[in-house]
């Protein structure tokens, strides 16, 4: 039986064999500090030539000269300052005056038509009942017995249709038989209906129905 070939030695890195010996480390130290210093120094250096290099005239101390001002004239003359002098006129020619020109004030814009007003709506017609188409009521038989009398008076409320759409006692008659046979009466009745702007609308009316026992 064959041993197995040793492995392979893999080489290690170590950092402390790059790494400077004491002597040496202080050399580095002291050359980096050296040139921080020499550069520092060649910076302000730079800062106080650069004026060395500006563009411009150096200021002198000698004044500028100025022209002298002319000497101010009297203040009694007219003419001291040219407003007073008259302005020559050729001969024959009139001095220009001014004058009003009257100007007419401007028109009014012309005024918008004005819309028409609306008519006034007229009131709406009440209904009227139609002829042939109104029954007589039914006499009740507990009224005609008892000889009860009276009228009745009935609010209908009719419709574009002419039928009557709701309908009630208004003012009774003291007979709840009368009363009811008047709004059963009214009910079966047939009308015109209200007229408003040629137009069918819906009004209402107040019909009278009377009783009268015969004796």
């Amino acid at each position: 039986m064959s041993t197995p070939a040793p492995a392979p030695h893999r080489p290690t890195f170590d950092l402390t064999r790059w790494l400077p010996a004491g002597r040496s480390f202080l050399w580095v130290l002291l050359a980096f500090v050296a040139g921080l210093v020499l550069f520092a120094l060649v910076l302000s250096a730079g800062r106080k030539d650069d004026s060395l290099f500006r563009v411009g005239t150096p200021p002198t101390a000698d004044a500028p000269q100025y022209a002298p001002l002319p000497t101010p004239l009297p203040a009694q003359r007219d003419t001291a300052s040219g407003m007073g002098a008259p302005s020559a006129q050729a001969p024959g020619e009139e001095e220009e005056r001014p004058r009003l020109v009257e100007t007419r004030p401007a028109a009014p814009p012309p005024s918008l038509p004005q819309a028409a007003a609306p008519a006034p709506s007229t009131a709406p017609s009440r209904p009227e009942p139609l002829a042939g188409q109104t029954p007589a009521p039914r006499y009740p038989t507990q009224s005609l017995r008892r000889g009860e009398s009276g009228t009745v008076m009935v609010r209908a409320q009719i419709g574009p249709d002419g039928v009557p759409s709701g309908v009630e006692v208004a003012n009774g008659s003291g007979s709840r038989y009368l009363d009811r046979a008047a709004v059963d009466a009214v009910k079966r009745w047939r009308f015109r209906p209200a007229m408003q702007g040629g137009q069918p609308t819906s009004g209402t009316v107040m019909v009278p129905i009377e009783f009268q026992a015969q004796r």
